[in-house]
């Protein structure tokens, strides 16, 4: 990983802890919650949140301590919204996986019942994170995004995450189990759009609006966003193929065994590597076109390069 994003993962995971600090919840769901949001994690969603925001603050000075400040509450709300899906979908009526960021899931340690309402806190929690007025998530010193804003930010989020991106995106996956559903190239990248890429394609786009970005400049951060998303997702697919459990922190070959679609499966792999590096062409390109500086860039291109 860049040098620099394990400083932001710091500074992200001092935020989630002071909102696990002001969150008043009982232990019996405390405890689920803080075990699957503080597991070991790449922070990606999150770190996209402050790095677009950044890069919308090089447009019109605002300083990079600032930006990260305003996007902050929308980086904690987009990772916590990430986990509780992990933690449900890891459930045994979903994919029933043991193992999730180098550990046992949340329903093994727990039991379904508390997995299911720990995932069920963190959703609802993460939209009084991004709603506040004063939210735990922003630094002492922070500055704080205007109501319209965090408003715009909310519209972003719930729709990313709701029935028409991340949920519906998991109910086509669940369909697809065992190839029960038909899929063709144009039906497997709408599943991920919605699946995976709706929720970093929000935590992008939310982090330019929180930041005061234009909408020349917001427009292209959300195209960015969804190419690499889509990039993301392939790469994800690619590792299932060619990684291991260590490697990943998770079960590989998972997908194959249960018969789901996958880029490589539906394109092999040496075209399924051309489309994730298409994907991040284009995506560079939106930045480009509306001459957006700051990490962005090399965040695709990290994400391109991953190992796990």
């Amino acid at each position: 990983m860049l040098a620099y994003l394990a400083d932001w993962r710091a500074e992200i995971e001092d935020a989630l802890e002071r909102v696990l600090a002001a969150s008043g919840a009982p232990p019996a769901v405390s405890e689920p919650i803080r075990y699957s949001l503080v597991a070991p994690g790449k922070r990606l969603r999150p770190i996209l949140a402050l790095a677009a925001a950044e890069a919308v603050g090089h447009l019109d000075g605002t300083p990079t301590a600032d930006a990260r400040a305003l996007a902050m509450p929308a980086a904690c709300a987009v990772e916590m919204i990430h986990s509780y899906s992990l933690v449900h979908d890891d459930l045994p009526a979903m994919d029933n996986d043991a193992w999730r960021r180098g550990r046992p899931t949340t329903h093994v340690v727990y039991g379904d019942g508390l997995a299911v309402l720990a995932g069920d806190g963190l959703l609802t929690d993460a939209f009084a994170v991004l709603a506040a007025d004063r939210s735990p998530a922003t630094p002492a010193a922070g500055r704080t995004a205007s109501p319209e804003r965090r408003l715009r930010a909310l519209g972003i989020l719930a729709r990313a995450a709701g029935s028409r991106g991340m949920v519906g995106g998991q109910a086509i996956d669940l369909a697809a189990v065992g190839g029960s559903a038909t899929f063709d190239a144009a039906s497997l990248e709408d599943m991920h759009l919605r699946k995976t890429g709706a929720l970093i394609r929000a935590a992008a786009t939310m982090g330019a609006v929180l930041a005061g970005g234009d909408d020349d400049a917001v427009a292209a951060i959300d195209t960015y966003a969804r190419e690499l998303g889509l990039a993301f997702q392939i790469i994800d697919d690619i590792l299932d193929v060619e990684g291991s459990n260590d490697a990943l922190g998770k079960t590989a070959g998972k997908d194959a065994a249960a018969g789901k679609p996958t880029f490589p499966s539906l394109h092999g792999l040496a075209e399924s590597k051309a489309l994730a590096a298409a994907c991040i062409e284009r995506a560079h390109a939106a930045l480009a076109g509306c001459r957006l500086q700051g990490r962005l860039d090399e965040i695709a291109d990290w994400s391109l390069g991953r190992r796990k």
